[in-house]
């Protein structure tokens, strides 16, 4: 069902007035966030109508109105205006990426610093590799009679190198033999289908070239399970306690101690980070631990095939605009910090989705 202007003009207030003021919103508050030229009357029964419709609801019976996870999600989706940052916001996002971007294998743990202050949230940072990394080539190079190089490069282009010493290496020939026997039977697989095809070779292949091909593959699953590997790296989960939502002990102790944990994710599994700024409202995630909360993140490109996401976690009663387009332009500073080491110039941020 298509709300009416009306209607969504008093869903619009409603919001608004109780992300910024945390209360239970009456048809009076409604009337003069709104400007609308009708009676109290009408807009009790347009609130009323919304409340039926599952996008308010009303936790008193003689209390005003508060959104659902369903009135939050039409806001984002179809009422809210584009957010767009001041010149001193930029400015203050450029100057904390000057000063924390130090070093690149930093990058990661200092986003969610960084995310945190902005948004006086709880804020969690993450890399991730595509799902389906696999391995494209191998390369054996010589060094001496003890030792030879293993070169190691994946389908997203990162490359890695391992220097293995014995007391007789391989020599020239023999080394090209096996980078062969490696691109033929291992180039092209995921981390999972490594171990049966090594337990494939190991029936044909005599016990000294085993023994070497299971060296060089031990070290391709290294490189491919480092790099699938979601380190998840949290930060300021002590703002939870500024919002009234977690005024409650309990609540927020239950919350703080999820994002603590070092199993944390904010995603599924199976799910990648994509290019825009996306929110999660609410029962939407799928962290029961995340049921009454929402989840705005945003990712950026860190180059090699990696993925960095950056996002807070807070109450419903969000400032989905303002948070999404910090968010959006500090990934927007991150990826270009990483990749170029240059700054975005001001301007609008990309539109956050679902």
């Amino acid at each position: 069902m298509d709300l009416s202007d009306r209607k969504k003009k008093i869903l619009r207030a409603v919001i608004e007035s109780y992300v910024q003021n945390a209360e239970p919103v009456g048809s009076k508050a409604v009337a003069q966030w709104a400007h609308l030229d009708v009676s109290s009357a009408t807009i009790r029964n347009e609130m009323a109508e919304l409340s039926e419709l599952g996008y308010l609801e009303q936790p008193h019976t003689s209390a005003g109105r508060v959104p659902s996870a369903k009135g939050y999600r039409l806001y984002v989706n179809e009422l809210m205006d584009d957010y767009k940052l001041s010149l001193q916001e930029t400015q203050r996002i450029n100057a904390a990426l000057h000063q924390k971007m130090k070093a690149l294998d930093k990058v990661i743990d200092e986003a969610g610093r960084m995310a945190a202050k902005l948004t006086q949230y709880p804020a969690f940072a993450l890399a991730a590799a595509p799902e389906k990394l696999t391995l494209r080539r191998f390369d054996l190079l010589p060094v001496d009679q003890n030792s030879f190089i293993a070169v190691v490069m994946t389908d997203s282009n990162v490359v890695r190198n391992k220097l293995f010493r014995m007391e007789h290496a391989p020599a020239e020939a023999e080394l090209q033999m096996l980078g062969t026997l490696l691109n033929t039977g291992f180039a092209g697989l995921t981390l999972a289908q490594l171990g049966p095809e090594l337990a494939r070779v190991s029936q044909h292949a005599n016990q000294g070239t085993y023994e070497l091909i299971e060296m060089v593959v031990s070290f391709a699953a290294e490189v491919l399970d480092e790099l699938q590997k979601r380190e998840v790296h949290t930060a300021g989960i002590a703002n939870l306690l500024e919002h009234p939502e977690y005024q409650s002990l309990e609540k927020a102790q239950s919350l703080m101690s999820f994002l603590a944990d070092e199993s944390f994710t904010p995603l599924p599994a199976t799910a990648a980070p994509t290019a825009m700024t996306n929110i999660v409202i609410g029962p939407e995630n799928v962290n029961e631990a995340l049921k009454d909360s929402s989840v705005v993140m945003a990712s950026y490109d860190m180059g090699g095939g990696m993925r960095g996401l950056i996002g807070v976690v807070g109450p419903t009663r969000m400032d989905y605009a303002k948070i999404s387009a910090r968010l959006s332009y500090l990934a927007q500073g991150l990826a270009q910090l990483v990749s170029q080491g240059q700054l975005p110039p001001g301007g609008e941020p990309e539109k956050p989705k679902s």
